[in-house]
Parts: structure tokens; C-alpha cells; sequence
């Protein structure tokens, strides 16, 4: 099989989401610092790019995190070029067989953490990034935004307009949505 490997914008201006014609990993890993990368060769890897600041991996992408000082246009074509030739050689991002979904807690905390799963997740995974249930407390959703979502200028947003607003809708028990930083 060829591999192919292309980019696509973010809405968060430090990542790039390095799309291939492969599956990578069924759900996510998060790699936001050199040494919690040690777990992962594909990870650790990247991390020798001195201009590399994170690494996220969803379903057929990575997404990359630069540092302040590099520039898209500079970079772009060496990792996409690194990720083509890490797919090809399978390199291993972590080793564990797909699980399904195990939700728990009360019945209106399995009801929000379906809803984010099946509505929220794909949605975010478009955009380079991950979302994680955290708790339910007093009304109060909190989550983790990971990947390009982490520090996304419009993450609140999307926090905000799009996902306390499907969750309201759909659970009338939620007052607010809050994102856990990490």
C-alpha cells in the first residue's frame, strides 16, 4: 500500500494536522511533552525535531504542536515527509487493542459521556484535537481538550456555543460545560 500524507489547517495556528491514507491508532494518544513520550517510538521520535512541541494521535492523522520560534512553511514538508516513512515502516505509536467504550457513573453521566463520544468526539478529531469527559458535578460538565484543541484561541467557542449548548439540548440537567486545563 502507498502511503500519502497530507496537511490540513487547524483552528489552532501552532498545529498541523498530518493526515494519512491509514489507520493509525483506534481512539487517541497525547504526547504533550518530550518525556511523555518515552511510551511511544512514533512519539519520541518527532520529539528529536527540535521544533516539535507536542504530538497527538487520533484515528488516520497526528497532530503536530511547533514551537513559537518555527514557521509552518519551514517545517511542513521534513515532517510530513517523516511521517510518510514512520507509516511505512510502522513505526508503533503504542501497543493496545481497541476498547470499547466504557462509560460510568450515574445514568444522566453515561447519557453525557454517549453524547460526547458519538456527537462531540468525531467532530473534534476534524479539527486535529480530542475531547475527554472528566466529571459531572452540580450541573457542571467538565472536560479535557486535547490536541490542536489545547490551547486553541477558539476552543472557548466551541466549548460555549457548540458543545454545552448539544449537551443542554439533549440532557436538561447540564447548566455548563468547563474545560479542565491541563
Amino acid at each position: 500500500m502507498t502511503i500519502n500524507v497530507y496537511t490540513e489547517q487547524t483552528p489552532n495556528p501552532a498545529t498541523m494536522k498530518f493526515m494519512v491514507n491509514k489507520l493509525l491508532i483506534n481512539g487517541s494518544e497525547d504526547f504533550a511533552t518530550k518525556e511523555s513520550a518515552e511510551k511511544s517510538p512514533f512519539a519520541k521520535e518527532l520529539f528529536k525535531f527540535n521544533f516539535v512541541n507536542g504530538v497527538f494521535f487520533a484515528s488516520n492523522f497526528v497532530t503536530i504542536t511547533k514551537t513559537e520560534d518555527a514557521e509552518w512553511a519551514d517545517i511542513e514538508a521534513i515532517l510530513k515527509e517523516f511521517v510518510k516513512g514512520a507509516v511505512e515502516a510502522e513505526l508503533k505509536i503504542k501497543d493496545a487493542a481497541e476498547e470499547a467504550p466504557n462509560f460510568e457513573g450515574t445514568e444522566t453521566e453515561i447519557k453525557i459521556q454517549q453524547i460526547l463520544h458519538d456527537y462531540v468526539r468525531p467532530a473534534v478529531e476534524q479539527d486535529g484535537g480530542a475531547i475527554t469527559y472528566k466529571s459531572f458535578d452540580e450541573g457542571v460538565v467538565t472536560v479535557e481538550l486535547r490536541g490542536s484543541c489545547s490551547g486553541c484561541p477558539s476552543s472557548t467557542i466551541t466549548l460555549k456555543s457548540g458543545i454545552q449548548n448539544l449537551l443542554q439540548r439533549m440532557v436538561p440537567e447540564v447548566k455548563d460545560v468547563v474545560s479542565e486545563a491541563l
